[in-house]
C-alpha cells in the first residue's frame, strides 16, 4: 500500500457524476487542489453505500470547492451511474474495471466472495503535487475510515 509521502500513481479512468460517462484524470484534478480517493468494494453494497453517503453528508462540497473526491471500484460506469442517482452521490464514481489502479495503490483483493480483483476499502488524500498526504486501508471489508482524520489533513492543505 502507498503511504504518506509516496508519489500517487496517475490514472485515467472512465466514470460518471451521475449523468454523463466520461474519463477522469488524477493529475488534472490535483492542479485545482487536494483529491480524496475513496476506494470501495461494490456499488449497492450496504457498507459501501454507508461510506459514500458519509462523504456526501460530510459537507465538503459546500465548504471546500477546491477539494475533489473520486469514488473508485471495479463496477462499470453504468452501474456507478445508477448508484449515484439512487443515493444522490455528488462526486464522480470511477470504474477501475481491471483492478489495475487498485493494484498500483496496493489496495486490491485478488479474490473476495467469488469476485476477482476487488478494491479494498481505502482512502488516500493526494495533494496538489500528487503526493500522498494521508493513507488508510481497511483490514475488514466493512470497516469504515475516520473521516475526521481525513478532514484534518485537508485542513492542513
Amino acid at each position: 500500500m502507498l503511504t504518506d509521502g509516496d508519489a500517487a500513481p496517475d490514472f485515467i479512468l472512465p466514470g460518471t457524476d451521475g449523468d454523463e460517462v466520461r474519463e477522469y484524470m488524477l493529475a488534472e484534478r490535483t492542479r485545482d487542489g487536494p483529491v480524496v480517493l475513496a476506494f470501495y468494494l461494490f456499488d449497492f453494497h450496504p457498507a459501501c453505500t454507508d461510506e459514500l453517503c458519509a462523504i456526501q453528508n460530510f459537507g465538503w462540497f459546500d465548504v471546500r470547492d477546491d477539494t475533489t473526491v473520486f469514488g473508485i471500484s471495479r463496477d462499470s460506469a453504468f452501474s456507478h451511474r445508477a448508484f449515484a442517482r439512487e443515493y444522490d452521490i455528488p462526486f464522480p464514481l470511477l470504474s477501475d474495471s481491471d483492478g489495475a489502479v487498485s493494484e498500483r495503490y496496493g489496495v486490491r483483493y485478488d479474490e473476495l466472495a467469488g469476485h476477482r480483483d476487488v478494491s479494498k476499502r481505502a482512502v488516500f488524500v493526494v495533494d496538489g503535487e500528487t503526493k500522498v498526504r494521508y493513507s488508510w486501508v481497511a483490514d475488514d471489508p466493512v470497516e469504515q475510515p475516520d473521516w475526521d482524520e481525513v478532514q484534518a489533513v485537508l485542513d492542513e492543505l
